[in-house]
């Protein structure tokens, strides 16, 4: 078929979503109340770092970045998913499509290398505590923060610029909650073999930042249980729980999204993983960092109580 032929898609349709008469309530208020808490809740996490001066140091100011890319992360999807629990269109125009997979995908990364530079900060801490302060300063941690979100924005934009350039002929059934590279791309009409090249790239950038992650935390084990007092290692473990906890969710719906090869998941079962992945890994950060973390949970009741005494005075 001549490409002058081609009637080109402008727009694509989320096929998989249920009508709001047959249940996407059901699946609307619960989403809705994650999105909230996943903003309200990283929003906290982000203003006690920032106003509370006993948390300026590296690891809750990449804390703090880490929650505000969480939050324009989920905005990039989960609204659109909402709107299409609603909507009886379900649709989405060729190039809000790109700019979702693009943001989508460039915030992912972005977090992933704060996640591994948090690994790196932790162990400098833990390892070699007499230099921690010399190593991390303030100037090295905001140029870690600033590279990560360059570099993160930076390497999608080969890949985006390469999809736009498609075309796209029909049927324009987009098979996932969002847009995602695998499911637009079998909807391409023309050979997409190049993007295994990419998907390389990608899998290489994944498995170096797990293996910086998994490599630096054996080590700070390694040294943790040296420690001899049970005390001083309880609290070693402690500061790196939560960080573990959200490598392990974070890069676990990751490997599961993106590093399946050549295995094929059943249609529900690929929903699922995406569902984890956009949705209850970012839902789980407010509650891992503030809520088993002693000293967040003090800042955030400081910006409770200050904002409660303010309508006090206002009243």
């Amino acid at each position: 078929m001549d490409q002058e032929n081609y009637s080109m898609v402008t727009e694509f349709h989320f096929s998989d979503f249920p009508q709001f008469e047959n249940g996407g309530l059901l699946f609307f208020i619960p989403l809705f109340f994650m999105y909230v808490f996943i903003i309200v809740g990283n929003f906290m996490i982000f203003f006690a770092v920032r106003l509370d001066t006993h948390l300026h140091n590296p690891m809750y100011n990449f804390i703090s970045v880490f929650s505000f890319l969480e939050i324009w992360y989920t905005t990039v999807t989960i609204p659109k998913m909402l709107s299409n629990l609603l909507s009886e269109q379900k649709t989405i125009s060729f190039i809000g499509c790109l700019l979702q997979m693009y943001f989508f995908h460039s915030l992912g990364v972005t977090e992933g290398l704060v996640l591994t530079v948090m690994a790196i900060d932790r162990y400098v801490a833990i390892c070699n505590p007499l230099r921690y302060a010399l190593i991390m300063t303030p100037q090295l941690c905001s140029q870690l923060s600033i590279g990560s979100c360059i570099f993160g924005f930076l390497v999608l934009l080969p890949e985006i610029v390469w999809i736009s350039t498609l075309p796209f002929c029909g049927p324009n059934q987009i098979h996932q909650l969002f847009c995602d590279f695998e499911p637009v791309l079998n909807l391409a009409c023309t050979d997409t073999s190049m993007i295994i090249i990419e998907d390389v790239i990608h899998a290489i950038s994944i498995l170096t930042s797990v293996s910086i992650i998994t490599l630096s935390y054996l080590r700070i084990i390694t040294v943790i249980l040296r420690i001899p007092s049970g005390e001083s290692r309880q609290k070693a473990f402690s500061t790196c729980a939560a960080h573990i906890t959200i490598f392990l969710l974070f890069f676990g719906s990751v490997g599961l999204m993106y590093l399946r090869f050549s295995v094929t998941f059943p249609p529900l079962l690929d929903k699922a993983i995406a569902l984890m992945f956009a949705v209850l890994a970012p839902f789980f950060n407010p509650i891992i960092y503030s809520l088993r973390n002693k000293d967040m949970k003090d800042a955030i009741k400081k910006i409770l109580c200050s904002q409660k005494l303010l309508n006090v005075s206002r009243s």
